[in-house]
């Protein structure tokens, strides 16, 4: 028998726009353009990591171009200067810590850059209720949103008030819980996203019972009334 009655208690209007710190609700008159700063405001320096990727130029000097991986150590070889430290450092550091160790004794004025064309090291996990869980590369800023919308988005049985955080701080773990739904709606600010990172999105196990009984509506011979406010 099909599903008799739906009672939408609850879900009678959306949440209100707005009202987290930083957070402001557009007039009439639309959404103002960003400014050149927004524009570039996302950018996050990267950090270079263990097995990531890297194409390495000297300027004028085709004998010192090199496509290199960090190895477990964190290091890298490199000609005429051997072995150099490269985790930690972002590839505008690199690039200037190879150039100070060429310059004068090896090349009189290095022009050094340092690209990264493949990262290992700095992703983030993303799994629980979303489309295509799975290990993620960060490159300049991430945010919640911007994670889970990467991972396919939530999917259908997905408990978007219930979405968790782990994070390794100074040698400790810790874990926040965020309501993913209240970021959307602009009711809290939209958390930064950091490399190493684990995010679930928790399952609601109402909306999977309300499939399960509504997969077998045909044996049931009774109205079916729920509250959507429970799902």
């Amino acid at each position: 028998m099909a599903l008799l009655l739906l009672v939408l208690t609850g879900c009678a209007g959306n949440p209100p726009l707005g009202g987290g710190k930083d957070v402001a609700v557009a007039d009439t008159n639309g959404l103002p353009a960003p400014t050149a700063a927004d524009m570039v405001s996302s950018a996050r320096d990267y950090l270079i990591g263990p097995f990531d990727k890297l194409h390495i130029d000297v300027f004028g000097i085709e004998d010192l171009q090199r496509d290199v991986q960090i190895d477990a150590a964190g290091q890298l070889s490199y000609p005429l200067i051997g072995v150099v430290q490269a985790a930690g450092q972002t590839p505008q550091q690199l690039a200037a810590t190879i150039a100070d160790k060429l310059r004068g004794k090896y090349v009189r004025d290095p022009q050094v850059t340092v690209n990264l064309t493949e990262t290992v090291s700095q992703v983030i996990t993303v799994d629980g209720q979303v489309n295509k869980p799975g290990l993620y590369p960060v490159v300049g800023k991430m945010t919640l949103m911007r994670a889970v919308a990467t991972a396919g988005g939530a999917d259908e049985y997905a408990k978007l008030d219930d979405v968790v955080v782990f994070r390794k701080v100074d040698g400790q773990q810790m874990v926040g819980l965020y309501n993913l739904e209240g970021i959307r709606r602009g009711n809290y600010a939209d958390p930064e996203i950091y490399a190493n990172d684990v995010i679930i999105v928790s399952t609601s196990r109402a909306r999977r019972l309300f499939k399960d009984i509504l997969q077998g509506s045909s044996l049931i011979t009774t109205p079916i009334i729920f509250a959507i406010r429970t799902l």
